[in-house]
């Protein structure tokens, strides 16, 4: 979404002006964040208090458990309701994270949005419709890849 946003803001800078553009972004992600912490840090150990609810399963939580004690801090940096349902996150857990959150929040929006914005501009306006939309596909699958590779390995560790 934010390659194309950047897209619209070079093709049609009256609509999208790409400085806002950026910081809406970087606002928006860092509200998110902390909306995802608050709702971990309120809700989330009541969630799995039962072995399977309608929405998470208790292997779930241990899983992310084991998953912060495996790969330390540095993790529950970017998934915010987890690490606190897991009560992993401590309060200084939390500040110190949701600061180096914030610089990758705003590198990759950054590179995202200026990725797009410096395609259309390097793009003839008659050949838009020929390269923006196979771009964006690459973009979808290559986002995917990662979430099919640990299904894949899932599937494969619970086999017998």
């Amino acid at each position: 979404m934010l390659f194309t946003a950047g897209f619209v803001a070079y093709t049609k800078p009256e609509l999208l002006n790409i400085w806002v553009l950026i910081f809406g972004a970087f606002v928006c992600a860092v509200l998110g964040d902390n909306v995802g912490y608050a709702t971990g840090h309120r809700f989330g150990r009541r969630l799995f208090q039962k072995e399977d609810s309608w929405l998470f399963h208790k292997k779930h939580l241990e899983k992310t458990q084991s998953f912060y004690e495996q790969h330390g801090k540095k993790n529950a940096c970017f998934s915010a309701i987890c690490a606190d349902s897991a009560d992993f996150c401590t309060d200084y857990c939390w500040h110190r994270c949701d600061a180096l959150s914030h610089i990758y929040v705003l590198q990759l929006n950054g590179w995202f949005t200026l990725l797009g914005y410096f395609l259309g501009k390097s793009l003839p306006a008659e050949q838009v419709d020929k390269y923006l939309l196979p771009i964006i596909g690459l973009i979808i699958v290559v986002s995917l890849i990662p979430s099919i590779i640990h299904v894949l390995k899932e599937n494969k560790a619970s086999r017998p």
